[in-house]
């Protein structure tokens, strides 16, 4: 079976990328493995991410948007072309895909992914984690604030599995384009607010703390887990590791309690 991954970045992401490919590699059991990078210009290092993914097994894709493709979107410095790409991915991917799981390059996969990818979603377009167990009370405020209170919870769109047959008739330019006109004032993190506020109730619950693990949150996931959930266990289960926040562990001062994990994938990946 082929599967298919989907990453946004721009030249700031791409070693990032490829230290994320290679953990996937490493950890999972892909036959066949492809990925498609959504860029607004070429990237500087294509071909080292070529290159790269070429030593891994992968099949690399570049999908370059170009810059004048959202002129009638509402942009600003708020609001730039890019917040699009994962909610319009599906206009540029080929018509044949049916599945693809798009993460974000701050991600890190430590055991396998193959049984997310080949989760079986019904007539759900997306499946996606939510941290509601961390943050409860931010959770209802979200439903609030974007006027969904049919959604099971506010959802982290850092891990997003598409079901594409469903998103394509579904998912409308015109109709995000007048969600963020109608609550451009509400939104606080723009792609991720429209996800929720549009398609939220139709979003299938993925638990977080197998494929959307906050390693900012490892005291509280310890803790509304009596234990269970400790790093062990983590080390034992865990999917897939998101270093959400303003620190980063390829930053030379992270200090957090992943970032040695992250810096030896980092030094093994191809270069």
């Amino acid at each position: 079976m082929h599967h298919n991954l989907l990453f946004s970045i721009n030249d700031n992401f791409s070693t990032q990328l490829v230290t994320t490919l290679y953990s996937i590699r490493e950890n999972s059991s892909f036959s066949e493995l492809s990925v498609y990078v959504m860029q607004q210009q070429p990237l500087k290092q294509n071909d080292k991410i070529a290159e790269a993914c070429h030593q891994l097994g992968i099949n690399y894709h570049p999908v370059v948007v170009g810059p004048q493709l959202f002129k009638d979107s509402p942009t600003t410095d708020r609001y730039p072309e890019t917040i699009y790409y994962r909610l319009l991915a599906q206009e540029f991917l080929p018509t044949e895909l049916e599945r693809i799981l798009y993460l974000d390059a701050d991600i890190l996969c430590i055991n396998d992914l193959r049984p997310l990818l080949e989760l079986k979603m019904g007539e759900a377009p997306y499946a996606a984690a939510s941290h509601s167990q961390l943050t409860e009370m931010a959770n209802v405020i979200n439903k609030v604030r974007l006027q969904n209170y049919e959604a099971e919870s506010y959802f982290n769109s850092g891990v997003l599995l598409m079901n594409l047959p469903q998103i394509r008739p579904l998912v409308s330019r015109q109709a995000i384009f007048e969600f963020i006109e109608k609550n451009r004032f509400q939104l606080f993190l723009p792609d991720q607010d429209v996800l929720n506020g549009l398609y939220g109730e139709r979003i299938l619950p993925l638990p977080d703390q197998l494929y959307n693990f906050d390693v900012r949150k490892k005291m509280v996931y310890e803790t509304i887990s009596r234990g269970q959930w400790d790093l062990d266990w983590v080390v034992a289960h865990t999917v897939l590791l998101h270093f959400c926040g303003r620190d980063k562990p390829w930053q030379s001062d992270y200090s957090g309690r992943f970032g040695a994990l992250y810096k030896h994938y980092q030094h093994r990946s191809p270069k």
